[in-house]
């Protein structure tokens, strides 16, 4: 069960209740799945996944903005599946541009069927030419009587190819640049929107390539005002960057529990693993820095729910300290546990091979820390544009 002792000053009752709800559910439901053996039983596996969450209605804290029950969804699901928690992080992205800029008609044709896991979303921002710079978007949707024509190339996009509707990024203004980025809901079986072909990870993630060629949409798939798309996809990220800090944490708490089982019962020179001063050190680094990204992670969500508009300076730090913690944890679990945490199978070799994204997309490392320096010098007011999206997504 999650310890909810560390971060109870940022829950509610409801939420320390989601917390063991979640970890009994991802423990029986979710973690006893057999990782995919290849991408395309990756992306039957994700749809199945989503099926699950939605009966369940484990996607509720979405659809509600409650962003410490996503955060706690993440978590326990991080701990359980990296691809599970995949499949709720591309939900809630899709689905918040939608709760965030979208017209009462489009949610009410798509929050029902997305809550209950029937309708698979994709969040369509990264481009060849455009990853961190989200301005540098060279897809264009060209105003027509009835609608918008789109044309470009979207990469490295998450649920690409198994998606239901994209919430695309395109330029509808290539002269006002970032001001000149809108979104739009393209539903995927749209005549010009081509799934190129899948990107494959290394860890089981459904990724690949789209194409838009003389795809038309009608007028109004657009997403809140024209023009508007950059500050709704940002806002989107800054949303739900606590969430990507979350899994990280989850991760981490798995890497630590299987380092803590291994040496507690491995014995070498004639004691237990455990036992050495070594291994004591780095366990006792393990779990303080776990500790720290939690709560990093915990007051950002919190400070969202309660009201605060914006949380950028706080996701940002929550989001690297968190996933730098996780890569980190993971590896001094495979440290521990030795040739055995490189197997292929093993729980610490799944996480390792998952981790390594969190630290990218959404926002690499590196644009966070841009981020919360920009927020020190400029005494809050961070520059837009060095929040990037990062790849994949």
């Amino acid at each position: 069960m999650p310890d909810c002792r560390p971060i109870r000053a940022f829950l509610d009752p409801q939420h320390e209740a989601l917390a063991r709800r979640a970890e009994t559910f991802a423990a029986e439901a979710i973690a006893r799945r057999p990782e995919p053996a290849d991408d395309a039983a990756a992306r039957i596996e994700a749809r199945a996944l989503l099926a699950v969450l939605g009966a369940g209605g484990w996607l509720q804290p979405i659809l509600d903005l409650d962003l410490r029950g996503c955060c706690l969804m993440r978590e326990a699901l991080g701990q359980s599946s990296p691809l599970a928690d995949a499949v709720f992080a591309l939900q809630g992205l899709g689905t918040t541009a939608i709760l965030l800029g979208g017209t009462p008609a489009q949610k009410e044709r798509w929050l029902g069927p997305i809550a209950r896991g029937e309708v698979m979303t994709a969040f369509a921002m990264t481009e060849p030419g455009a990853g961190s710079d989200v301005a540098g978007v060279a897809t264009t949707a060209v105003r027509e009587r009835q609608g918008y024509v789109l044309n470009g190339r979207k990469t490295l996009i998450s649920n690409a190819g198994i998606a239901d509707v994209y919430a695309v990024f395109a330029s509808t203004d290539p002269a006002k640049g970032s001001k000149g980025i809108s979104c739009l809901l393209v539903p995927a079986d749209t005549p010009g929107l081509r799934f190129v072909g899948p990107q494959v990870l290394s860890a089981p993630h459904p990724l690949g390539e789209i194409a838009f060629e003389d795809c038309r949409v009608p007028a109004d798939a657009l997403v809140g005002a024209e023009g508007r798309g950059y500050a709704l996809g940002l806002a989107t990220l800054d949303r739900l960057r606590p969430t990507v800090a979350a899994a990280a944490c989850g991760m981490a708490a798995r890497a630590l529990s299987e380092a803590l089982a291994h040496v507690r019962r491995r014995r070498q020179f004639g004691q237990p693993l455990a036992q050495f001063q070594l291994v004591q050190d780095k366990l006792a680094r393990m779990a303080t820095n776990l500790t720290a990204a939690r709560l990093l992670t915990y007051r950002a969500a919190c400070e969202k729910d309660r009201g605060q508009e914006r949380i950028t300076s706080e996701a940002a730090m929550a989001k690297a300290f968190a996933t730098e913690m996780a890569q980190r944890t993971v590896d001094d679990a495979v440290q521990l546990i030795g040739g055995r945490g490189v197997l292929a199978g093993h729980p610490v070799d799944r996480l390792y091979r998952s981790v390594r994204a969190l630290r990218i997309y959404e926002g690499t490392t590196e644009i966070q820390h841009l981020i919360i320096a920009a927020e020190l010098l400029k005494g809050g007011d961070a520059d837009a544009d060095l929040s990037g999206s990062g790849t994949p997504r």
